[in-house]
């Protein structure tokens, strides 16, 4: 019964972008935007937390190349048996790159993927992806663009105990991006990788404020997700933030 309402839902949302695609704007060749937050509390409560994040994009003619680094650090004070301690309660490290290769319709592509992972309290040692398929741009025009990519890949992981969770996946992802006004930005992006061993799934949903020319105030929620992890573990991680982002290039 939903089906004909979606594919209404899905002809109106290509109409919508084929009708203003004469009004996109051209994509920069180079950007790089670096982020960072930080919090410190002392008194009652003692904690220190520190957010970084570069990503880039490099738009070439045969290519449309994406990078993204992360780095999420949180020290805080917790009580003991032996009283309270300052401990480590999130290491992480993520990175992540995809190169697409464009065909003669420049909005339909080629992609491969990969991706590594170090997050200490994860359940996992290391998370590892590679991954290659079809890329296409739905639309896109001056104020909002929507992409996906689909593809078979392959993950590498191994957990704290130490046993490999290796296996053949199809990688799916949605890149969304609204610009609300001139100086306000939303984004949505959501991916999973789907296997037998185990289930990845990434979104990261944020709001962006236009400071200056370079400067922006960001607001993000990320959710990361594993299907299969160890006796106690948790299988959903969440981070919510506030940084404050500047766009080198």
């Amino acid at each position: 019964m939903l089906k004909k309402p979606l594919l209404l839902l899905a002809a109106g949302l290509l109409a919508f972008g084929n009708a203003y695609a004469e009004d996109e704007e051209p994509e920069k060749e180079f950007s790089l935007d670096g982020e960072v937050g930080l919090l410190f509390t002392t008194g009652n409560t003692e904690t220190s937390s520190f957010k970084g994040r570069l990503a880039s994009h490099h738009e070439m003619e045969s290519w449309s190349n994406d990078y993204v680094l992360e780095m999420l650090y949180k020290r805080e004070e917790v009580d003991t048996e032996e009283g309270e301690q300052t401990q480590t309660s999130a290491q992480k490290i993520f990175f992540s790159g995809q190169g697409n290769y464009k065909l003669t319709n420049p909005d339909n592509r080629l992609f491969l993927f990969g991706s590594y992972e170090d997050d200490r309290f994860s359940g996992f040692e290391y998370q590892s992806t590679i991954a290659a398929g079809w890329n296409s741009k739905l639309w896109k025009n001056k104020n909002s663009r929507l992409a996906y990519s689909v593809g078979p890949g392959y993950a590498i992981a191994r957990t704290m105990e130490g046993e490999s969770r290796n296996g053949v996946i199809v990688r799916g992802a949605f890149d969304y991006k609204w610009k609300v006004s001139d100086s306000a930005t939303f984004k949505q992006i959501v991916s999973t990788e789907v296997g037998s061993e185990n289930t990845k799934s990434r979104s990261e949903t944020s709001i962006s404020a236009q400071v200056n020319g370079s400067m922006s105030l960001k607001f993000s929620i990320i959710l990361n997700h594993n299907s299969n992890v160890e006796v106690g573990t948790e299988k959903l991680d969440t981070e919510t933030t506030a940084t404050l982002v500047y766009s080198f290039f």
